[in-house]
């Protein structure tokens, strides 16, 4: 018992007093070599890359379930934003819809079951748990994330030769899932305080894109950058699809710092800074 405790002690000192206060450029080297090396192990453990979109899916299925334990045993859904989960909605069924009739495999059933989560959550926020949602908090209006991916997808999104309107709907949501946590986000910063379900989920997600970007990144490593070469050749689909999973990733980054921060510390609520 003894040495679990000192081993956990000397890891938080580690964290507390030797990365968190060195300089930035510092900080930012070790995070790179972090995931390059987070990269690596997860190209030597997984040959398939398509096992990186399960993950992805699994783990953001992990941090739906675990908004559902908080909504059923503390009866309250403070803390979350409605307008958030609205959007996953949306990203997911149009996703779903596409995925019938584009794959149709065990993407299509993890999606599903997801989305079927999602709306429970919605229904519980709007009707049994009401009382409890903070609306003031949650201010970041719809429209400013649906309008912009709308026009994102008529301008950009796969080519081919027929089922255009499917393609139009996958860029869609490719590009509303990039920024559908974004009113939680917000809402969190109106708080300044984010109690421990939500923010497990929050950091889920981080987890979620991390590793679907990680899979980007790969397969552009892999193919030599071919991917983003096709800019050249005016095929701007690929390389837009990568910045949509990097920029979905980066908007979390910030979050997930305070939260192993937190962790860390032994803090079992998380402080925003403004």
């Amino acid at each position: 018992m003894g040495s679990k405790k000192d081993s956990k002690s000397a890891m938080k000192e580690v964290f507390e007093y030797w990365i968190w206060k060195q300089p930035m450029l510092l900080k930012v080297f070790l995070a790179v070599m972090a995931l390059v090396l987070s990269f690596t192990a997860m190209k030597l453990i997984l040959k398939d890359n398509n096992h990186f979109f399960i993950a992805s899916e699994l783990t953001h299925a992990t941090g739906i379930v675990a908004l559902i334990y908080k909504l059923t045993t503390k009866r309250t859904c403070s803390g979350l934003s409605l307008k958030s989960q609205e959007l996953t909605a949306m990203f997911l069924a149009v996703r779903v819809v596409c995925s019938f009739m584009l794959e149709g495999d065990i993407h299509t059933l993890l999606d599903l079951a997801t989305f079927v989560f999602t709306a429970w959550l919605i229904f519980m926020i709007r009707s049994n748990l009401k009382s409890t949602y903070i609306k003031d908090l949650d201010n970041f209006p719809l429209y400013s994330m649906v309008v912009p991916c709308a026009i994102l997808a008529v301008l950009i999104h796969p080519r081919g030769s027929d089922m255009y309107i499917s393609r139009l709907l996958w860029a869609f949501c490719v590009y509303l899932e990039a920024v559908s946590v974004t009113p939680q986000l917000r809402m969190m910063q109106n708080a300044k305080m984010i109690e421990p379900v939500t923010a497990h989920y929050v950091f889920a997600l981080g987890v979620a894109r991390f590793l679907s970007c990680a899979n980007w990144i790969i397969q552009v490593y892999e193919t030599g950058g071919t991917y983003l070469f096709l800019v050249g050749y005016g095929y701007l689909w690929f390389p837009m699809a990568i910045l949509a999973e990097i920029v979905q990733t980066f908007i979390l980054v910030d979050f997930c710092y305070y939260y192993i921060k937190s962790f860390m510390q032994g803090q079992l609520i998380i402080r925003m800074p403004v």
